[in-house]
């Protein structure tokens, strides 16, 4: 089976251009199932309703979120009721929704997991015995995938090894820039640091360079707009998966503009 990773779709005009670019891509790649990270769909940053249905309208099956995830209030009904939109499962059980799901494919299973850093990041349960605890919930499920929220590299290659041969792909979302290290780990697990974004090309991780720039240059607060309208582009990352062991057999990096 091929799967598509896809990275966090950034604002308005990103979630246009993933419907205007996903489908005709899934059909010309053979894309058998496809998960969208989409914690900045909204036009200001986190997901709502609307962003939700416009990402699955796409092609999404999955719709893996991060630390934007409660941004907007309005969504907090939409974790608890959609099963395949998910967040952090290493945030505290008693907020909405669940960081995990299996998707029934008829011939085969999937199993989405989405997890979150703690490296530079807010202080979440550990990742690593999140992901323990959850892979026994999926003894009977061949085909896992995890995205995994992360700021720091180092963690994310950590996890990549860490779950080596148990899952199929390990994957990372969070820092909007594509990565160039796609491989296949030495037990089979397929692998890339980060998958990079979707939304403005001529902009920083989706905001606007004037503002990020004022910020840095004179440390006041400025509000962290995105950018609006130029040119887009969806990265993301391919992992055809032997569905029957689980093992990712060859990995593809993807940027389409």
């Amino acid at each position: 089976m091929r799967v598509l990773a896809v990275g966090d779709v950034s604002g308005e005009d990103g979630t246009r251009f993933l419907q205007k670019t996903l489908p005709p891509y899934k059909r010309v790649a053979g894309v058998d199932f496809c998960i969208v990270n989409g914690e900045n769909s909204n036009r200001g940053n986190g997901i709502t309703p609307d962003s939700m249905r416009d990402i699955f309208a796409a092609g999404a099956d999955v719709i893996t979120t991060g630390n934007h995830a409660f941004h907007r209030r309005e969504m907090y009904d939409t974790f608890d009721s959609s099963e395949f939109v998910l967040r952090p499962a290493n945030f505290p059980e008693a907020v909405p929704g669940r960081g995990w799901c299996i998707i029934d494919k008829g011939r085969y299973q999937v199993g989405v997991i989405n997890l979150m850093g703690t490296v530079y990041m807010e202080p979440l349960g550990n990742p690593f015995q999140c992901v323990d605890s959850i892979l026994k919930k999926m003894e009977n499920c061949k085909v896992i995938l995890l995205d995994f929220h992360a700021e720091a590299t180092s963690e994310k290659r950590a996890m990549g090894f860490y779950l080596d041969g148990k899952v199929s792909a390990v994957y990372g979302t969070h820092t909007h820039v594509q990565t160039a290290d796609e491989q296949i780990l030495p037990k089979g697990t397929g692998y890339m640091t980060d998958i990079g974004m979707t939304g403005p090309v001529q902009s920083v991780l989706g905001v606007s360079p004037d503002i990020i720039i004022q910020k840095l240059r004179t440390n006041l607060p400025v509000r962290f707009d995105l950018m609006r309208g130029g040119e887009q582009m969806l990265n993301g990352c391919l992992f055809d998966i032997d569905e029957h062991t689980g093992r990712t057999t060859a990995v593809e990096r993807v940027r389409l503009t």
